[in-house]
């Protein structure tokens, strides 16, 4: 079962939507320069079916979009709470952050609407670097088609 620390409204993770970020511990990369070390560990609240739909309901329209931020130990249980949430409160667009290089072969994209994945390596920085390691999908019609550029700031001169 998946387990979460804690979690936010948030602007930036998924570009032009208002996002609740869920910050799942357990998480076994271990990326050098975790912004979130405490993320790790076995903490947190259990994250299940009853959960989603009280913030769901808490929130309603004032959110576009759910994003589990973690998971990594239990991919599967995140693909099936989103499937739950696809299913249950139709119109919200649904997000994963994974710090995995890639999906598992059997792994569904037909719930999602955004994937982020790759680990975090320190000298490469985050999505907002132009030399980042991760990608940043948009999902259509499950295919994946990389978006990562729309974090990219462009510099005028």
């Amino acid at each position: 079962m998946l387990r979460y620390a804690s979690y936010d409204i948030v602007f930036q993770e998924i570009p032009n939507e208002v996002t609740l970020v869920i910050n799942i511990s357990r998480c076994p990369n271990r990326c050098k320069g975790c912004h979130s070390p405490h993320l790790q560990k076995d903490v947190g609240e259990a994250l299940d079916e009853n959960t989603l739909s009280a913030w769901l309901k808490k929130y309603g329209s004032a959110i576009t979009c759910l994003c589990f931020m973690g998971g990594d130990a239990e991919p599967h249980e995140v693909s099936r709470l989103v499937a739950y949430i696809r299913k249950e409160c139709g119109g919200i667009k649904t997000a994963w952050y994974s710090g995995k290089a890639r999906l598992s072969a059997d792994f569904s994209l037909l719930d999602f609407d955004y994937i982020k994945l790759g680990a975090y390596v320190e000298r490469l920085g985050g999505l907002d670097s132009s030399t980042t390691n991760q990608r940043f999908y948009r999902i259509e019609k499950g295919e994946m088609i990389d978006s990562t550029n729309i974090f990219h700031k462009h510099k005028h001169f």
